[in-house]
């Protein structure tokens, strides 16, 4: 089923009250399709214009650095191989600090880093959409966020559809079909699983693929 936008739009708005601003959790297994949800949602609302901005969870992937020394290089994606503290904080920034700049870093996939203070986000940005897998996960440390969002919307997908395009992701960075299938397989659906079995409410379930 394709996401009413209009409709998404418009529950969106209505958390709002006057010009204050609200932060919006899109929330979904690898692959589900939370990115591309973000963007339409952001054009439907009016855009960077219109003081809407995304802030995407990946950011705050752990460098590799630091993965490889934990022995966590394997899983990069899993629940705890990201910086939960610097989200939260951030987080709490853009909720309370609406009068400074709050600047977020941004995961290059093609280069594996998350860039640091890559995307500004300004006083006059008032609808802010964090996209993310983990942001309603019922699990330490994660279990801190949920409380920091006006509305939350989260992508249900079948798992058969998520390893279809997560091998086709793979793909899309230049690896074989059987290199693909394995880095689907071996982290990013054990992911996912952690995904559907763990997420706590939402305010809005959609059916996506």
């Amino acid at each position: 089923m394709t996401p009413n936008l209009e409709a998404l739009a418009a529950q969106t708005k209505a958390r709002q009250t006057g010009n204050q601003r609200i932060l919006v959790a899109i929330v979904g297994a690898p692959a589900s399709g939370k990115s591309t949800l973000a963007e339409a949602l952001m054009c439907r609302l009016g855009g960077d214009e219109a003081g809407v901005a995304i802030v995407p969870m990946d950011g705050f992937h752990f460098d590799d650095a630091i993965l490889k020394d934990r022995g966590l290089l394997s899983r990069k994606g899993a629940p705890d191989t990201f910086d939960v503290g610097g989200l939260k904080r951030i987080l709490h920034a853009l909720r309370n600090d609406v009068d400074d700049p709050v600047y977020v870093p941004v995961f290059d996939r093609e280069l594996e880093i998350s860039r640091g203070s890559a995307r500004a986000i300004s006083k006059r940005h008032r609808i802010i959409l964090v996209e993310g897998n983990y942001l309603l996960l019922k699990q330490s440390p994660w279990d801190q966020l949920a409380t920091l969002f006006d509305l939350s919307i989260y992508l249900e997908v079948p798992e058969e559809t998520l390893r279809t395009r997560l091998i086709a992701r793979w793909e899309g960075f230049g690896f074989d079909h059987k290199t693909a299938f394995n880095k689907a397989m071996g982290n990013d659906i054990p992911n996912a699983q952690t995904v559907v079995k763990l997420t706590g409410p939402a305010d809005i379930r959609i059916t996506n693929g």
